[in-house]
């Protein structure tokens, strides 16, 4: 007990030391266009796209005080002509770890998707640019940690407790960033085949301006985030089963992520618009200057006709699986797309 909060603590202020330089990730990243690319804003076989995300970590270890965050997005998409299309879009998130830290951004995103080629019979190419200009605030209260004197330790039952009524005899308080300016940009490629065939590839950059994020009037810039991703989806012959591998890379400041894996879905024409997707992820990152693998994330995804509902639970494969016993991240999602109603087709990659 004294070493699980002991550990808790730890990882307390670590990640208060460290969100600065790592933002929030999403297990589901396909499933959050605009947070991975604004070149993927509009990006849908539909005119109207509706994203919900939600994750949290490390309740396990923190209880109240483990991570969450929450995700909103909305998104159209109209034809320009020749096989072109605008999209427009605008998303909000919210990130909260220990300490009361929180991270509120909100942003207006935009691209355009040039058709490069296509025609009836053959496969259809776009090519999309996109950019975001936003606003964010950071807060942060350190009255919300505890310190040794609210620590208590029972040896006769062998039991450790913290007390957050008692006072920390500290003297700080909350502090928040001020509201900042932020601008980010993308490119994204894909291409649909007649066969149901599908890839995409893409990149962005965010924090382009590196916005001011000090709580105290210094100088503090936000790390410029960079982002690279692909993905497509095969079908496997006519059994009505495809593979959806795709991968994620992200680097901000020191911090390395990666994600990587596949879903599999299965439909049949019996089931008209439903489909089911299952799938298994590895996620990495640097510790010490070094890539490991520090978690394992198992996916399922309900399609129906309109609506898009995603469950993944990351597996915790490192030294923290000791402490909390493997339980790492839990994440939902949500994405409803509605029908397009003008006559330009619609073609996209499946995410």
């Amino acid at each position: 007990m004294v070493r699980f909060y002991l550990l808790a603590g730890l990882v307390a202020v670590l990640s208060v030391l460290q969100l600065n330089a790592q933002e929030a990730r999403f297990a589901q990243f396909y499933a959050n266009p605009m947070y991975t690319n604004p070149a993927m804003t509009g990006v849908m076989e539909g005119q109207l796209r509706f994203t919900a995300n939600y994750r949290e970590l490390y309740t396990s270890i923190l209880g109240n005080d483990g991570f969450r965050t929450i995700s909103a997005g909305l998104e159209i998409r109209r034809p320009v002509g020749r096989g072109n299309f605008f999209g427009f879009g605008a998303q909000f998130l919210r990130d909260q770890a220990a300490g009361n830290f929180t991270r509120n951004t909100g942003v207006l995103s935009g691209s355009f998707q040039k058709k490069l080629a296509g025609g009836r019979r053959g496969p259809t190419y776009f090519l999309s640019g996109g950019a975001q200009l936003g606003f964010g605030q950071r807060g942060f209260d350190v009255n919300k940690l505890w310190f040794s004197n609210q620590f208590f330790v029972d040896d006769i039952n062998r039991t450790a407790f913290i007390d957050r009524g008692l006072s920390s005899g500290e003297a700080f308080g909350a502090a928040n960033s001020g509201l900042y300016i932020d601008f980010n940009a993308g490119l994204l490629w894909y291409g649909v085949m007649q066969n149901g065939t599908s890839f995409y590839v893409g990149g962005s950059a965010y924090h382009l301006n590196e916005p001011n994020i000090s709580f105290i009037g210094l100088d503090d810039p936000l790390a410029r985030r960079f982002v690279g991703h692909a993905g497509a989806e095969l079908p496997l012959g006519s059994s009505g089963f495809s593979i959806l591998p795709a991968t994620m890379v992200q680097i901000q400041g020191p911090a390395t992520s990666a994600t990587a894996g596949a879903n599999f879905r299965y439909s049949q024409k019996d089931w008209k618009e439903v489909a089911l997707r299952a799938g298994l992820w590895a996620h990495v990152s640097n510790r010490l200057d070094a890539l490991a693998m520090d978690a394992m994330i198992f996916t399922a995804v309900l399609e129906l006709e309109r609506v898009q509902f995603g469950v993944s639970y990351d597996i915790t494969v490192n030294d923290l699986k000791l402490s909390n016993n493997g339980r790492g991240a839990f994440e939902l999602s949500m994405i409803y797309v509605q029908k397009a109603n003008y006559r330009s087709k619609v073609e996209c990659p499946t995410f």
